[in-house]
């Protein structure tokens, strides 16, 4: 009996006389104790595998109220738009990787909205949350292959160097091509190898086929060719198309409303399909983009808000670099509403913000590293803008 009161639990080290049960197994012991622990940790480790399996079998990509959360943080208003492209793209990725009854095809994204409205904004920071490769390029940039510039067989390749020479991880990636209006069918006698004929380029690629593409980039190199899969592959394209969504260019559709019929008059200036094709856009590229989103011009109060409330809003992100040299750096609302009016003026929209902070902040970034005690406090107001 002394001998048993020598012995200890293997696992937390209690004695026999601690515990009301010790068992002893080959070359060790476990207390009762231990093994009603044990026996929890099984089971919670079952719930959360049997868990994390539901959820996998259901859908490994956020929802669309998921997708929209997160675009609230960062994004201000548009919110009709946010919502159409969380739907758009929860849909693509829903079938992604799915053997389904029904064939589902595409959901490519045609974003319309006026520069500076933050088309490119949304698309990166969808991308970033879902955590997948993501590439951008401009339509500019883009020419039919054969002739000089970018043959859009480029835009694969930047998604492939984003997944790091991942093919099978970027096959399930997000390309984003800017300024699309600027591919826009044009009245040339020779050939229109910048507008209609991109579109062309671009049509089985937007569909879902398997492209040739050399991972370096270059037009004639010699490395092994990669095949890639563009199914699986959402694309979304966005451009100002501007003059389309001018209220003197719809005057005959809103013409024949009543004033009273708000509703009504919005729906009728809401851009279609039909308004992209006879802007320029050929109906075989329309018809790869069947979710069409719209973000509207902002207005000075919502770049106030862009100035001040997104998580890595420009306020907070130059409040954080002063505080980094012991300043504390305040503006007042009446100086962020003069930027947010100054951006609105010269039609630059939420891009120009900080095109317009940066000199103005300029000086007081100089002095901060040195600042005094008395000045480790700085309040920019209106008459500081008015002087610089």
């Amino acid at each position: 009996m002394d001998d048993q009161k020598e012995l200890r639990c293997s696992f937390c080290g209690a004695g026999s006389n601690e515990v009301e049960k010790l068992i002893k197994g080959m070359n060790a012991y476990i207390c009762n104790v231990c093994i009603s622990d044990g026996f929890d940790l099984i089971q919670e480790h079952k719930s959360l595998k049997k868990a994390s399996s539901k959820k996998s079998s259901k859908n490994e990509y956020p929802t669309p109220k998921e997708i929209v959360t997160h675009l609230d943080q960062f994004v201000i208003g548009q919110d009709t738009a946010k919502k159409t492209l969380s739907v758009g793209v929860y849909n693509h990725y829903k079938r992604v990787g799915r053997s389904t009854k029904t064939e589902l095809a595409k959901s490519n994204i045609l974003i319309v909205g006026p520069t500076g409205s933050g088309k490119t904004h949304i698309v990166e920071n969808i991308a970033k949350y879902l955590k997948v490769p993501f590439a951008t390029v401009d339509a500019t940039s883009l020419t039919e292959a054969g002739y000089v510039g970018d043959d859009v067989d480029s835009v694969l390749v930047r998604l492939l160097q984003a997944a790091d020479g991942d093919v099978k991880k970027a096959e399930r990636g997000i390309v984003y091509i800017d300024e699309i209006d600027k591919i826009a069918s044009r009245e040339s006698r020779g050939r229109d190898i910048g507008g209609e004929g991109v579109q062309q380029s671009l049509l089985k690629m937007l569909e879902g086929s398997t492209v040739s593409i050399n991972p370096s980039g270059k037009k004639n190199g010699h490395s092994p060719l990669e095949q890639m899969e563009t199914k699986n592959i959402l694309f979304i394209c966005g451009g100002a198309f501007s003059g389309m969504t001018d209220k003197s260019n719809n005057a005959k559709r809103i013409v024949s409303l009543s004033s009273t019929d708000q509703k009504q008059a919005e729906a009728e200036e809401r851009v279609r399909h039909k308004d992209i094709i006879k802007y320029g856009m050929i109906p075989e590229f329309v018809g790869r983009f069947p979710v069409l989103a719209e973000l509207k011009a902002l207005r000075i109060e919502d770049m106030v808000k862009i100035l001040t409330e997104p998580k890595n809003s420009l306020v907070k992100q130059y409040q954080e670099l002063l505080s980094l040299d012991g300043v504390k750096l305040e503006f007042t609302q009446e100086f962020l509403e003069a930027v947010a009016k100054k951006a609105n003026d010269e039609g630059t929209g939420a891009r120009g913000l900080r095109a317009i902070l940066e000199p103005i902040l300029t000086d007081i970034m100089f002095d901060a590293p040195e600042a005094s005690e008395t000045a480790k406090e700085v309040t920019v107001t209106i008459e500081y803008l008015e002087k610089k």
